[in-house]
């Protein structure tokens, strides 16, 4: 039996979530972003508004980690950090990337038993930042930074059926032309998916230390990179 409150302000959609044993029970969500420093704290003080008045006591809160924007990763975080310190709450982050899967894996069941998930987070000019993962979930790839060009994934795509979504994969898919390539619009991070992932987490007792807890930022990809990309 647990209640979490998840909070998703990696992108320009600021959304907040309340689950009680897996299940939703209140959802807020703004997609005219971004505006997560006006709209977070409001919703998340309806969220604990509503969970107080159903006499529901909160467990942990969830943040979506990264990687995404530095400034709506930032006061996703601090929000989560300051709701746990004052209610005496654990800490557990959700990989954005892993985040993304989640509605993929529930809506889609004409995927292939063998496809792989590429979800991608926009960057600029043709640079994306993704992951790779199999159906169970499993890491097949790690987070990376990624310039776009027709080569990109091959050795996935020669493989079999890769699907690619989020709000960096319109881009590239005039770019990337293969017969086992396919792309899927309109995925965004959204708190409401955090719900298994941060469940799972919660079962496993896989909390963060708030105290020294930071997100994975897209500026930590960018000081990685050679000088002439950046």
């Amino acid at each position: 039996m647990s209640c979490i409150l998840h909070i998703e302000t990696s992108t320009d959609v600021c959304s907040v979530a309340l689950s009680q044993d897996g299940a939703c029970i209140f959802k807020e969500i703004d997609n005219e972003g971004p505006n997560h420093a006006v709209k977070l704290g409001m919703f998340v003080d309806s969220a604990i508004s509503f969970a107080d008045s159903h006499a529901i006591p909160l467990d942990a809160v969830s943040v979506s980690g990264g990687p995404g924007s530095y400034t709506g990763l930032r006061i996703g975080v601090s929000m989560a950090k300051g709701i746990c310190y004052a209610r005496d709450l654990k800490l557990i982050s959700v990989p954005t990337l892993e985040l993304l899967c989640v509605p993929i894996l529930l809506t889609h069941d004409e995927m292939e038993d063998n496809a792989l998930l590429c979800p991608m987070i926009d960057a600029r000019r043709m640079e994306v930042y993704s992951a790779i993962y199999s159906r169970s979930l499993k890491q097949v790839r790690e987070v990376g930074a990624d310039i776009i060009d027709e080569h990109s994934y091959q050795e996935y795509l020669d493989r079999g059926p890769v699907w690619f979504f989020g709000n960096g994969a319109e881009k590239c898919k005039e770019v990337i032309n293969h017969p086992n390539a396919h792309f899927i619009p309109n995925i965004k991070p959204d708190a409401e998916w955090m719900m298994p992932l941060a469940e799972k987490r919660m079962a496993c007792e896989q909390f963060e230390d708030t105290a020294y807890y930071v997100p994975f930022y897209l500026k930590d990809f960018v000081a990685k990179m050679p000088k002439k990309l950046v």
